[in-house]
């Protein structure tokens, strides 16, 4: 076990990191973080923060020499400023971002262990694109291999006709059809370095525009009954790649089984309910696991939970939340400015306690 007042490094300067920070201080632990520079609103938790490139390799080290343990806050850290890190302060081995990072590498780990993605093929050119949309058919969805999120390098395609006008991006793509699908729900797990497992509840999710804009439980009929089998794969994956924290895998409900959509390891937005609503929050969990101390319960407090973002400008009058009957829980991130389609902060709502 990592003793109090240990050292947590941080990869990433997100709300994911700030509020990682902010459950780690909680336990008796301080955190510094590494990102390059910008609107690191992780900043404000940490004793310390590193404004460096990613390719900074003396800062990198100078970090790294501070840190008792070494976790990350989104999966697109660069692999060379990861291995610029000792393996030996990595909580979780870098194998799972060098999974998560690549969409094609992912559905292939993913198809090994057994589990079924919606149809693909890797697309490099124009005319990959035309040969994907005449095998896997229309309607489908383009998007790039790496760094997409939120909806962003995805482009959807309703009909052949639509796909013409849709010129290749000039990088790796992914061409999937599209999932007829009853509901959306993710898997979120905690794996301590032990191997102990403990799942959080599934939510209905629920986006807009490919973001997340809302989490409800009950999940409904159709994820619940889906939620076992998914379950499986998701420890499998774990156990795959020797992982130890938060990790997450979103399915789509169909009259077939669980459909593999994504992965994220790390904590993630359809998990931030946990906040309020488990016995243990997915933030805590994460610190609890890689510093090496028991885990926390994860059962539901509440009989319903409803989590929304709070996106763009909206984030200007949140505030007026609070004047809401049932005790709404806001959480604002600290970002400065408020764009267009971008996460400033969460509300969740929450029904009558469990016994």
């Amino acid at each position: 076990m990592l003793p109090p007042g240990s050292t947590i490094g941080i990869l990433g300067g997100g709300q994911l990191g700030r509020m990682m920070a902010m459950a780690a201080m909680q336990l008796g632990y301080r955190c510094i973080a590494y990102a390059p520079p910008g609107d690191n609103v992780a900043a404000d938790a940490c004793i310390d923060f590193f404004a460096n490139g990613w390719g900074d390799r003396e800062a990198l080290a100078t970090f790294a020499a501070r840190c008792d343990v070494v976790t990350w806050e989104f999966e697109n850290v660069p692999l060379p400023a990861v291995a610029a890190i000792p393996a030996s302060l990595l909580a979780c081995p870098a194998r799972a971002l060098e999974v998560a990072q690549d969409r094609l590498n992912e559905k292939g780990f993913i198809a090994q262990l057994g589990g079924t993605s919606a149809s693909y093929t890797r697309v490099e050119s124009d005319e990959d694109f035309a040969r994907a949309v005449n095998a896997i058919g229309t309607p489908g969805i383009l998007k790039t291999a790496r760094e997409g999120y939120d909806g962003k390098g995805q482009w959807r395609i309703a009909s052949a006709h639509e796909a013409g006008g849709v010129r290749f991006p000039g990088k790796p793509c992914i061409y999937e059809g599209l999932v007829a699908f009853e509901a959306e729900f993710s898997v979120i797990l905690v794996r301590s370095r032990e191997g102990e497992v403990r799942f959080w509840d599934s939510t209905a999710n629920h986006h807009e525009g490919g973001m997340l804009v809302q989490s409800l439980l009950p999940a409904g009929a159709a994820i619940e009954a889906q939620v076992a089998e998914a379950r499986g794969l998701a420890a499998k994956t774990a156990a795959a790649l020797g992982y130890v924290g938060v990790l997450t895998l979103e399915f789509f409900a169909t009259k077939g089984g669980p459909v593999f959509n994504e992965m994220a390891p790390r904590v993630h937005n359809s998990g931030h309910w946990t906040i309020e609503g488990a016995a243990a929050s997915q933030f805590e969990n994460h610190i609890r696991a890689i510093c090496g101390l028991p885990l926390g319960g994860t059962a539901t407090r509440f009989a319903s939970i409803d989590m929304r973002n709070i996106v763009g400008e909206d984030a200007l009058s949140a505030h007026a939340i609070l004047a809401e009957p049932g005790e709404p829980h806001l959480h604002l991130y600290g970002k400065r400015e408020a764009r267009a389609g971008r996460k400033m902060g969460h509300v969740t709502r929450v029904g009558h306690a469990l016994p």
